[in-house]
C-alpha cells in the first residue's frame, strides 16, 4: 500500500495506488494474496491471563515472603498449628485481593466491538455482502445510511453523506463527506474525504477503497496505544510498597541483632530460640493490614455506587482525594450533546428560547411575553422556513427525546415545536440538498398561492446571495448579531427567501445564486449541563483545576468554558499547535492553558502525561472512542455511564453512572473521606504490631519467658484488623476537607505526627503489659499469663479506637455516638474474646487458659488508663505545640 496518507491523495492517485478498479473492485484472486500480506480486518487479541496466575499475584507482597519464611521454618520446628494459622491469614489476604480485583483489561474487547460485522463491496464487477473481517486494502466498498463503517476507506464518491463521528474525534455534529483530496497537515476531523472504522453513517450514501484494516486505522492506532501506555500506580499503592520494604527491613535487621544476642548472651536453645524471633516477626507484620485496607476501599466503591460513580479499581478510591487537574471532554461530558437553538433574530426583533435538547418544550418569547403568531409575523415566516426545508425529525423514547437524522435539523424542528402555534411545513417540489461545498440547502414550495424557494445555511453564504454590499445597514444589522452569538459559542445558521415564478418546478444551485431576501438568523448551542457550572465551582474551591480538551471549535470552545467558569482569560491551544511542541513546551502549555481546541487522540494522551511530568495526580473525564488512551494513562479515569462508549468505560477507573460531571464532586469528597480513614486505620493498627515487637523483645533481651506465642499474636492482629479497625471505614468526612487543596502525591503516608503517635502508644501499652507481667509471672502458669497479656492488648487497641476517630480533638464530643459501627464492632470484639477464652476447642487451639472473672480487670484498666493518657497527648500536642 502506498505510503502517501490517503486524505491526500485524488481519487484516481490513491485507485491507482492501490491497483484496483473503482467499477470492478478486486478480483476474488487476488484476495488470498491480499490478506497473506495486510492480515484479516480485526484487532489483535490480548492474551488472557490464567485466573491461577491472577490469584499468585496477590502474594507478591515482600510483607506476606517473610510471613511465608516463618510457616516453612515453625513446619520444620514442628509447630504445625503455627505453621497452619500462618498460612491461612497469607491465604486469607490473597483471596481477599482476588476477589477485589478488577483489573481485566476488557477495553481492547470493548473496540472489537464497533468494527461491522458486515460489508457491501464491489467484487469481480457484483455487489456482494461479505464479513467486514475478510475486507482488504483495495475493496471497493458501498455505504448506505445507518451503515456502520467497515475500514477506514478514502472516498471517491458522495451523495449527500454524512457520517456520525464523535465517539472518534469529539465532533458533536454529523461531518459531511466529500471525494476532493486535502493538505497533508488536515487533522483527523477535518478529514473529510475519509469515513473511519467504527463510525456509523447517519444520511446519504457513498462508495469509497480501502486504504487501511485492523490495527492500520485509526481505531487500530488508539487499540496500540492503549496497549502500550503504562498502567500508572496509585499513590496509596506506591507508599505501601515503600512502607513494605521498610518495615521489613527492619524487622530482618532486629531478628538476626536479636537471634545472635539470644545465643550468644542468654544461651537460648536454638529452636527455641528461632521460635521466639518468629515470634517477633509475625508481631512487627501488620498481617491484616492488607486485608483491612482492601475491605475500607470496597465499602468506599459501595458508597460511590450509591451516589452514581461506579468504581472498576479499589486503589482509585483513595486517589481520588489526591486529584488536582480535572482533564475534561466537552462534548457529551460538561455539555449535553444535544443541540439547542437558543436565539432567534429576525430583521424586526430578537427572540429567547428557552428549553434544552430536543424535548419539544419551552417557549419563544421577545423582551415582553411569549411570541404570538399574529403579533410576529417575521417568527412564523423563518420558523416555517426551518421546518420546511428539513430532512429531520424528532421522536420520544423511553423518555427521552431523540432526533432521527442530522442533530442540527433536528434542533430545528424542535424549535418550531416550542412555538404557541402550528408552525406550517410545506412540501417541498424540488430540493437542493446540503453539501459542504455550497453551505447551504433549499427546497422549492407554493407559500400562500406564491411559488417561493427557501434557503437555510452558512450565514455569510446567504448574504452574498442575498446580494447585501460590505457597507449597507442590512449586512452590517446580521454581521454584528452573527459576531454576537459566536461570541456566545453559538453556531449561526441564516434563513432566507426568494419569490420565482409560477411556471417553476424545478430548482439547482444557479437558481439561488442571487436574488435572495433573508428573513432571519438562529443561533444553535451545544448546552452546558445544569449543575455543571456549581460542580465547577466546588472543584475550584478544593484547589482542583478543570482543563478542557476538546475536538471542537476554539471559539465553541472558550464560549462554554467561560460560562462554565472554567476560565477567565482567551488563552486557547490548538490540536496542531501541540503537534509542533517539545515535550518542555506541552509541559508549560498544560499548566498555563485551561482550554484545548481541535484536539487529535493522540493529543489528550499527550496531556495528561504533560500534567504527571509536573507532578500533578490528574483526571480525564470522556466518552468516546477517542478519549481511551488518555482515560487510560490518566490517574483517575472518568467514563460517561450513559452516553459512553463501552471502550471509554474499560479504559477507565470510574464511570458516571448518570453522566453528570458533578457526580465527580461528591467522588472526590468520597477519596477524601476514605484516605483520612485509612490514614486513621494505620494509626490505629500499628500501635498493635509495635506493642507486641515490645514485648517479645523486652523478653529475648531479659532472658524471660515469652508474652504471646506466634499464634496468638497473628490472632491478635487478625482479630483487631478486621472487627474493631473497621469502624474507621464508616466514619464521616471532616468538616472543611473540601476548602483544602487536594494532598500532594509525595505526602507520607505516616507523616512524623504519626511515627511519633504509633511509636507513644506502642511503648505505653506494652510498658503497663510488662509491668503487670512481671507480677502475674511469679504466681501463675505460663498459659495464664498469656492469656491476660492477650486481652490486655486487645482491650488497649478497643478503647485506643475511640482515640482515632477524632485524630486532634476531644474525642468524647457531640459525634460521639455518630458512627454506631463502632460501638458494634467493639460489642463483637468483646464476644470473641469470650469465646476463645472459654470455648474448650478454641482456647486449647490458642494455647490459652480459661481465666476467672476478676482478671478481667487488668485488660479493662489497661484500656481505660490507654484512652485517658492518648487524650492528654492530643490535647497537649495540639493545643500546648499546636
Amino acid at each position: 500500500m502506498s505510503k502517501s496518507k490517503p486524505f491526500s491523495q485524488s481519487s484516481e492517485e490513491i485507485i491507482s495506488s492501490l491497483n484496483t478498479d473503482s467499477d470492478k473492485g478486486l478480483a476474488d484472486a487476488e484476495l488470498d494474496e491480499r490478506r497473506e500480506q495486510y492480515g484479516l480486518n480485526q484487532l489483535p487479541e490480548k492474551e488472557v491471563t490464567p485466573e491461577w496466575i491472577k490469584f499468585i499475584s496477590h502474594f507478591k507482597d515482600i510483607l506476606i515472603y517473610i510471613l511465608l519464611v516463618a510457616a516453612v521454618v515453625t513446619f520444620i520446628l514442628g509447630h504445625y498449628v503455627d505453621t497452619a494459622v500462618i498460612l491461612l491469614v497469607a491465604v486469607i489476604n490473597a483471596v481477599i485481593g482476588y476477589v477485589q480485583e478488577n483489573k481485566a483489561e476488557k477495553a481492547l474487547e470493548g473496540i472489537r466491538q464497533l468494527l461491522s460485522l458486515q460489508a457491501t463491496v464491489i467484487r469481480d464487477g457484483k455487489k456482494v455482502e461479505v464479513e467486514s473481517v475478510k475486507l482488504v486494502p483495495g475493496d471497493i466498498v458501498l455505504l448506505k445510511a445507518g451503515d456502520k463503517v467497515p475500514a477506514d476507506i478514502r472516498l471517491i464518491q458522495s451523495d449527500n453523506l454524512k457520517v456520525e463521528e464523535s465517539p472518534l474525534t469529539g465532533e458533536s455534529n454529523t461531518i459531511e463527506k466529500q471525494t476532493e483530496a486535502l493538505p497533508d497537515d488536515t487533522i483527523l476531523a477535518e478529514r473529510t474525504n475519509m469515513v473511519f472504522s467504527g463510525t456509523a453513517v447517519s444520511s446519504g450514501s457513498g462508495k469509497g477503497v480501502v486504504t487501511g484494516t485492523g490495527e492500520e486505522t485509526e481505531i487500530g492506532q488508539i487499540n496500540r496505544s492503549m496497549s502500550d501506555v503504562e498502567e500508572i500506580k496509585t499513590p496509596l499503592l506506591r507508599q505501601i510498597e515503600a512502607f513494605g520494604k521498610t518495615i521489613s527491613l527492619v524487622i530482618l535487621v532486629l531478628s538476626i541483632i536479636l537471634f545472635v544476642f539470644g545465643l550468644l548472651i542468654h544461651d537460648y536453645e536454638w529452636g527455641e530460640l528461632l521460635l521466639s524471633v518468629i515470634g517477633l516477626t509475625v508481631a512487627a507484620i501488620p498481617e491484616g493490614l492488607p486485608a483491612i485496607l482492601t475491605i475500607i476501599l470496597a465499602i468506599g466503591v459501595q458508597s460511590m455506587a450509591d451516589k452514581k460513580a461506579i468504581m472498576r479499581t479499589l486503589p482509585s478510591v483513595e486517589t481520588l482525594g489526591a486529584v488536582r487537574v480535572i482533564c475534561s471532554d466537552k462534548t457529551g461530558t460538561l455539555t449535553k450533546n444535544e443541540m439547542t437553538v437558543k436565539s432567534v433574530i429576525t430583521r424586526e426583533q430578537a427572540y429567547s428560547v428557552t428549553g434544552i435538547g430536543y424535548q419539544p418544550e419551552g417557549t419563544i418569547s421577545d423582551d415582553q411575553h411569549e411570541a404570538e403568531q399574529n403579533e410576529h409575523p417575521d417568527l412564523d415566516e423563518i420558523l416555517t422556513v426551518l421546518k420546511s426545508v428539513n430532512e429531520a425529525d424528532i421522536y420520544e423514547k423511553e423518555d427521552q427525546w431523540l432526533v432521527r437524522g442530522d442533530p442540527t435539523e433536528g434542533c430545528l424542528i424542535t424549535l418550531a415545536e416550542k412555538a404557541s402555534w402550528d408552525v406550517n411545513k410545506l412540501e417541498l417540489q424540488s430540493k437542493i440538498p446540503f453539501d459542504s461545498e455550497h453551505k447551504y440547502m433549499a427546497g422549492l414550495v407554493d407559500w400562500e398561492g406564491k411559488k417561493r424557494i427557501l434557503v437555510k445555511g452558512a450565514p455569510d453564504r446567504i448574504l452574498d446571495m442575498a446580494g447585501l454590499q460590505s457597507d449597507s445597514e442590512e449586512r452590517r444589522y446580521f454581521e454584528e448579531k452573527i459576531s454576537h452569538r459566536s461570541k456566545k459559542g453559538e453556531r449561526v445558521l441564516a434563513a432566507a427567501f426568494k419569490e420565482v415564478p409560477d411556471n417553476t418546478d424545478k430548482i439547482d444551485h444557479e437558481s439561488v445564486s442571487d436574488g435572495l431576501t433573508i428573513i432571519g438568523i438562529v443561533g444553535i448551542i451545544d448546552p452546558p449541563r445544569e449543575s455543571v457550572v456549581e460542580a465547577v465551582a466546588t472543584c475550584i474551591s478544593a484547589g482542583i483545576e478543570i482543563k478542557m480538551i476538546t475536538g471542537d471549535h476554539k471559539e465553541t470552545a472558550l464560549a462554554i468554558a467561560k460560562q462554565l467558569g472554567i476560565t477567565d482569560h482567551d488563552d486557547v491551544v490548538e490540536g496542531r499547535e501541540l503537534d509542533a511542541m517539545t515535550d518542555e513546551e506541552i509541559k508549560e502549555a498544560v499548566i498555563k492553558s485551561d482550554v484545548f481546541a481541535r484536539t487529535s487522540p493522540n493529543n489528550k494522551l499527550q496531556l495528561v502525561e504533560a500534567l504527571q511530568a509536573n507532578g500533578y495526580i490528574s483526571a480525564m473525564t470522556g466518552d468516546g472512542v477517542n478519549d481511551a488512551p488518555a482515560l487510560k494513562r490518566a490517574d483517575i479515569g472518568v467514563a460517561m455511564g450513559i452516553k459512553g462508549t463501552e471502550v471509554a468505560k474499560e479504559a477507565s477507573e470510574m464511570v458516571l453512572a448518570d453522566d453528570n460531571f458533578a457526580t465527580i464532586v461528591n467522588a472526590v469528597k468520597e477519596g477524601r473521606r476514605v484516605y483520612d480513614n485509612l490514614k486513621k486505620t494505620i494509626l490505629f493498627i500499628l500501635p498493635t504490631n509495635g506493642a507486641e515487637a515490645l514485648l517479645v523483645m523486652a523478653a529475648l533481651l531479659v532472658g524471660m519467658d515469652m508474652p504471646l506465642t506466634p499464634v496468638q499474636i497473628l490472632y491478635v492482629n487478625m482479630v483487631t484488623a478486621v472487627t474493631v479497625a473497621l469502624a474507621l471505614a464508616f466514619e464521616p468526612l471532616e468538616e472543611g476537607s473540601m476548602k483544602k487543596p487536594p494532598r500532594s502525591p509525595k505526602e507520607r503516608l505516616l507523616s512524623p505526627y504519626y511515627i511519633f503517635r504509633i511509636i507513644f502508644v506502642s511503648v505505653l501499652i506494652s510498658g503497663m503489659i510488662m509491668a503487670m507481667n512481671s507480677v502475674l509471672l511469679t504466681n501463675y502458669s505460663l498459659a495464664h499469663v498469656n492469656t491476660v497479656t492477650l486481652h490486655s492488648i486487645v482491650f488497649a487497641q478497643m478503647f485506643h479506637l475511640f482515640n482515632v476517630r477524632n485524630e486532634r480533638h476531644f474525642s468524647l464530643n457531640k459525634h460521639f455516638f455518630e458512627n454506631k459501627a463502632a460501638f458494634f464492632v467493639s460489642g463483637l470484639l468483646i464476644v470473641f474474646q469470650l469465646l476463645v477464652t472459654y470455648v474448650p476447642f478454641l482456647y486449647q487451639s490458642l494455647g490459652l487458659y480459661p481465666i476467672e472473672g476478676f482478671y478481667w480487670i487488668f485488660p479493662v484498666l489497661i484500656g481505660i488508663t490507654v484512652f485517658v493518657i492518648v487524650e492528654i497527648e492530643k490535647f497537649i500536642t495540639h493545643s500546648v505545640f499546636k
